[in-house]
């Protein structure tokens, strides 16, 4: 069973709210539910939130729109994962965050095929950075398998909050796939960390949605070559931020590399 677990939280630091934040009277994340609900090649989509009481708002989102929602560890990302997929018995995991409301879900599809065909553990279009999808288009797809051996052996705290990392950082024991476009779109920035990307992110979907819900990212890209104006308001801010900060925290509780 393939299932694509979007994991969400309102307590971020960088944005608190924010995959709640609404565009024309419709909560950011609703947008990203309807977009992911065209994956045709899934079983099942699932929000995967926290049991702290600051997400229950996304979990009743998640009752008005009939969507399943799991609730697990605020901080140990990696365990929620391992769970949800777990209690919904999924084979294969697409990984996507709520703050990339513009995913594509034919690229979703794309990737799924890519990871089925190819036989890997784990494939991303964005990781290890930096890849030619812009950021906010990030999609990762791996094995209930390899989850459950990163949730077994993994340790850092990067590698507990960030689900991913123990993939990619130990290929010795994976087999690891980045799936790369034919031009470089890296320099849009599509995912929402500060209110310069929300204001990029509503713009998108003000001009883009009334034509077609289910706008694609070339759709996008056009519209951002045709706006620079927009494509300018986030354009400055260095991606994959958050990282970082993980890694500090690795050191602060005595991990190196």
């Amino acid at each position: 069973m393939t299932g694509v677990l979007i994991q969400a939280r309102m307590s971020s630091t960088r944005l608190p709210g924010k995959v709640l934040f609404p565009i024309n009277g419709r909560p950011m994340l609703s947008y990203m539910l309807e977009r992911v609900s065209a994956v045709k090649k899934m079983n099942k989509p699932i929000l995967i939130t926290s049991v702290d009481s600051t997400d229950e708002p996304i979990t009743a989102l998640c009752r008005e729109s009939n969507v399943l929602c799991y609730r697990g560890s605020l901080d140990d990302v990696l365990d929620r994962y391992y769970q949800a997929a777990l209690e919904f018995k999924i084979d294969i995991i697409v990984r996507l965050t709520g703050d990339c409301p513009l995913i594509d879900p034919q690229m979703i599809d794309k990737m799924i095929d890519i990871y089925i065909e190819g036989k890997h553990d784990y494939i991303a279009n964005t990781v290890p950075p930096k890849g030619t999808v812009p950021e906010g288009m990030d999609i990762e797809v791996f094995s209930f398998r390899g989850l459950k051996q990163a949730w077994l052996e993994a340790n850092k705290p990067s590698e507990r909050e960030h689900v991913t990392f123990y993939f990619w950082k130990n290929p010795e024991l994976f087999s690891v796939f980045r799936y790369d476009l034919n031009k470089d779109l890296s320099q849009y920035r599509l995912t929402v960390d500060y209110p310069e990307d929300f204001a990029v992110v509503s713009s998108v979907i003000n001009h883009l949605y009334p034509k077609n819900p289910l706008f694609t990212m070339e759709d996008i890209i056009d519209f951002l070559r045709k706006n620079p104006n927009i494509h300018k308001l986030n354009m400055n801010i260095k991606p994959n931020q958050g990282w970082q900060s993980a890694y500090e925290k690795d050191k602060k509780t005595g991990f190196t590399e």
